[in-house]
C-alpha cells in the first residue's frame, strides 16, 4: 500500500467495529472513495474531528485493494455555521446524498466536488433562500451528467428565438409556434434567462444571484415538475426538506 494524498468533501461516516469509522469521500483524485479511520471514535484521536459530514480538507491515507486508510487529516473548512442550523443541515445533506449516489468510484469528479464546495458555502451564508440553493444545485446537477433541459432552443423546430413554454414532455423549451401544438408551462423570460444562466455558468459565478419572490415561484414549480417525471430515485433527506 502506498501513501497518498487525498483533497476532499466527507459525504458521509459510519461507526465500524468497537473504534473505528467507514467514511465515504468526494475527492478530486479519485472520485468517490471509501476510507477507513482507525481509532476514530476514541476521544483523544487526532482523526475525531475529521471523521464528520461536510468536512473539508486534505486526508492522508494508505491505499488499499478496495479502499483506502488514512493516517492524518488537514481539514481547512469544517462548516461550522451550517452544521449548527438545523434547516441548513437538511438541505446541506441533501446535497451530500445526491453527490454520494451519482458520483463514481475511480472517475474525474472535480466539478461535483466544485459544486458541492461551492453550493455549501452559499449554504452557510445565508445569503440565498434554501429553495432557489436547492433549484441551483439540482439543475447544475443535471448539467454535469448530461441530463439537463434544453433552455436554449425550441424543441420543436429548433429556434432560438421566441421561446415562450417549457414542456416537460419534450424535455426543453418550445416556441410560441410550436408550443400551439404541444402542451407545456408558459414561463416568463426572467425564470428563462435564470435557467439559461446556471446552465451555462461557470461554478464561481453560480451563486451570485437572487430572485423576486415571484420568479422564485415559477422556477421552483417548473424544476419541481422536471425532476418528478425525470428522476426515479428517492433522496432519504428529501423528507426532511
Amino acid at each position: 500500500m502506498g501513501l497518498v494524498s487525498l483533497t476532499g468533501i466527507v459525504l458521509s461516516s459510519s461507526d465500524v467495529g468497537e473504534f473505528d469509522k467507514r467514511l465515504v469521500l468526494l475527492t478530486k483524485e479519485d472520485g468517490r472513495v471509501t476510507a477507513f479511520a482507525k481509532g476514530a471514535r476514541r476521544p483523544n484521536n487526532p482523526l475525531v474531528a475529521a471523521c464528520s459530514p461536510f468536512c473539508f480538507g486534505t486526508f492522508e491515507a494508505y491505499q488499499g485493494r478496495n479502499s483506502y486508510h488514512i493516517s492524518k487529516a488537514n481539514i481547512s473548512n469544517y462548516f461550522r455555521d451550517l452544521v449548527t442550523d438545523y434547516e441548513k443541515v437538511c438541505l446541506g445533506s441533501y446535497f451530500l446524498e445526491v453527490a454520494d449516489f451519482l458520483s463514481v468510484e475511480g472517475v474525474d469528479e472535480r466539478v461535483r466536488l466544485g459544486l458541492l464546495y461551492q453550493s455549501l458555502k452559499a449554504l452557510e451564508s445565508g445569503k440565498f433562500s434554501l429553495r432557489l440553493l436547492r433549484n441551483i444545485y439540482d439543475l447544475k446537477t443535471w448539467v454535469i451528467d448530461g441530463e439537463y433541459p434544453n433552455v436554449f432552443s425550441c424543441m420543436g423546430c429548433g429556434k432560438k428565438e421566441n421561446l415562450k413554454v417549457f414542456s416537460i414532455k419534450k424535455h426543453g423549451m418550445l416556441c410560441g409556434d410550436c408550443a400551439k401544438d404541444e402542451s407545456g408551462t408558459e414561463i416568463s423570460n426572467s425564470t428563462l434567462f435564470t435557467m439559461q444562466y446556471i446552465v451555462s455558468s461557470k461554478l464561481d459565478k453560480l451563486y451570485t444571484f437572487v430572485l423576486n419572490k415571484e420568479t422564485e415561484e415559477e422556477f421552483t414549480r417548473i424544476l419541481a415538475a422536471y425532476r418528478l417525471n425525470y428522476r426515479a430515485h428517492k433522496y432519504k433527506s428529501e423528507e426532511f426538506l
